[in-house]
């Protein structure tokens, strides 16, 4: 669909952008890095983890009996019910596992949720203003852990004498030690755990996270000493703490300063403020947000329209559409559509008020599900509602006599589609052009994309805690495993635009994107690549 001669007619700059959650963990996707520490490390790891050899100790000698009979005092003094079966436990069933063969990689730990359960809830609190990390390699914990015993004393000190402020089910707050949030782990959920373990799953939660803790800062101290921090810090500043402001300044750049609208998925609801203080983008842009903002999750739509393009309070014909558009969605659709995932407004170009469509628009953004299973019965009731705009809403054309017609539509989607389409488990992306097509609305890739297009590309390491999931770094190009699809598109109507003139990928946040390069990288904070496109009539 691309064109060489210039445009005519109305024409609109559309870019589209997963700007991705934070992820805690800066080890856990192969990132591109520029320190060759970094790739040292990631394949000394993978190294380690695949063939230990001789460095496959056992587990009491990171966890000596020092430290656990500290631990268990620690629980005990809690009032955790089941220590004393739990020492039993630890001696009978864990201090002589190997490191990596026999705890690592073992499943049934891992189908028993004894490490992943307490990770999940203790990993990375917000507690009002203050952000709490466990002393642990898979987060943003910045404070050196030169060795075993280092760690230890910084984490007795987090998970017994810290404390969060969190909220309760009915909605007061109140001050909790790190180690009371932990919730016991129920056989009738997780059938693997053996009733001994539930009725003590709580101390034994503590123990096996202590075990995980303790083996990667052992294997990171063995692999990488003095060096492993100074990368993890390195990745910390530019993938967590500066994400936000990098984010902002790609947004802002002159790259991208001649978008009409940019439309945005994942964004976290904090987000919305800096939007808003931001003196660029909310000069330029009328910053259009949910009504339903989605703070728990953390994951919104937004839409950014041009203040000098698009009117938003046009008596009659503005406002959000969201709620309308959910109702319409298939009730037998194979997946859902979470809180914030979709948004959808009303809005007026202004330079097109007299053409046949008065200039009235419908600006959407969406995430869709990991298997991209959603975005059909998403796509499907954006075009149903846009086409009842057409029959039921009263428009200026009616009384000047000219031709109802429906409004534009405009939609930027994280279609989580992929490189191949399997009925019912993975929405191809071929697949849903060829939808698109029969509904008369067109993706800015074209009816036949090509499916190697990606704008993903990302593979896990061998430094986060589901290691079934892990790549070798040799093996990212071609592994099953690897994130490499054609995930992010901008649909719009066929009717209205008849071509893209240009179209770009950019996974560097200077307009350009290198094919070969996994990202986020150190100067491109997400895990999607933007997407930008001119539409043509």
């Amino acid at each position: 669909m691309a064109a060489d001669e210039p445009p005519v007619g109305r024409q609109l700059r559309v870019l589209t952008w997963n700007v991705a959650a934070v992820n805690n963990n800066p080890f856990e996707y192969f990132i591109t890095h520029v320190d060759p520490a970094y790739n040292d490390l990631m394949a000394d790891v993978e190294a380690f983890i695949d063939s230990p050899g001789e460095r496959d100790i056992a587990v009491g000698e990171i966890i000596t009996d020092t430290m656990f009979d500290e631990l268990c005092a620690l629980m005990e003094t809690h009032g955790f019910q089941g220590v004393e079966q739990t020492r039993e436990y630890w001696f009978g069933h864990v201090k002589d596992r190997k490191i990596v063969s026999q705890f690592l990689k073992d499943k049934d730990i891992g189908a028993k949720r004894l490490c992943s359960m307490p990770d999940r809830v203790t990993n990375t609190l917000r507690s009002g203003d203050d952000t709490l990390y466990r002393p642990t390699i898979i987060n943003c914990y910045e404070t050196e852990m030169p060795s075993t015993q280092s760690w230890w004393e910084q984490w007795k000190q987090y998970m017994f004498s810290t404390s969060a402020t969190v909220a309760t089910k009915s909605g007061d707050a109140e001050s909790k030690t790190i180690c009371e949030l932990l919730d016991p782990i129920k056989k009738s959920k997780y059938p693997a755990i053996t009733s001994e373990e539930e009725l003590i799953s709580i101390p034994l939660q503590l123990a096996c996270m202590a075990v995980f803790d303790g083996i990667l800062v052992h294997v990171v101290n063995l692999l990488a000493p003095g060096k492993w921090h100074d990368v993890k810090s390195e990745m910390v500043q530019s993938l967590n703490k500066n994400k936000t402001k990098r984010t902002l300044e790609i947004l802002a750049s002159p790259v991208y300063a001649s978008c009409d609208c940019l439309l945005i998925q994942e964004a976290a609801a904090a987000f919305v403020g800096d939007l808003t203080k931001h003196d660029i983008l909310s000069s330029k842009y009328h910053i259009l947000v949910p009504e339903k903002l989605d703070g728990k999750r953390d994951q919104n739509s937004l839409v950014l329209a041009s203040k000098e393009r698009f009117l938003i309070d046009d008596e009659g014909w503005s406002g959000e559409v969201t709620d309308f558009i959910t109702n319409l969605i298939a009730k037998d659709a194979p997946a859902g559509v979470a809180p914030g995932d979709l948004f959808a407004v009303k809005c007026v170009d202004k330079q097109h008020v007299d053409s046949a469509d008065s200039g009235r628009c419908v600006l959407a953004s969406f995430h869709g599900d990991t298997n991209g299973l959603a975005t059909v019965p998403v796509m499907d009731a954006v075009d149903k509602f846009v086409k009842l705009l057409d029959v039921n809403q009263p428009t200026p054309s009616d009384d000047n006599g000219l031709p109802r017609v429906p409004p534009t539509l405009v939609f930027g989607l994280d279609a989580n589609t992929h490189v191949e389409h399997s009925a019912g488990k993975k929405q191809g992306v071929e697949d849903f052009c060829t939808h698109l097509e029969g509904i008369s609305l067109v993706s800015c890739w074209g009816p036949q994309p090509d499916p190697n297009c990606h704008t993903t590309y990302n593979a896990r390491t061998y430094l986060q805690p589901q290691l079934n999931k892990a790549v070798k770094m040799c093996e990212m190009q071609t592994c099953a495993l690897t994130d490499k699809h054609p995930k992010d598109h901008i649909v719009f109507g066929g009717d209205k635009f008849s071509r893209v003139q240009i179209v770009m990928r950019d996974n560097t946040g200077d307009g350009t994107f290198v094919e070969d390069a996994p990202f986020p990288t150190l100067s491109f904070p997400s895990d999607h690549a933007l997407v930008c496109a001119t539409l043509c009539e």
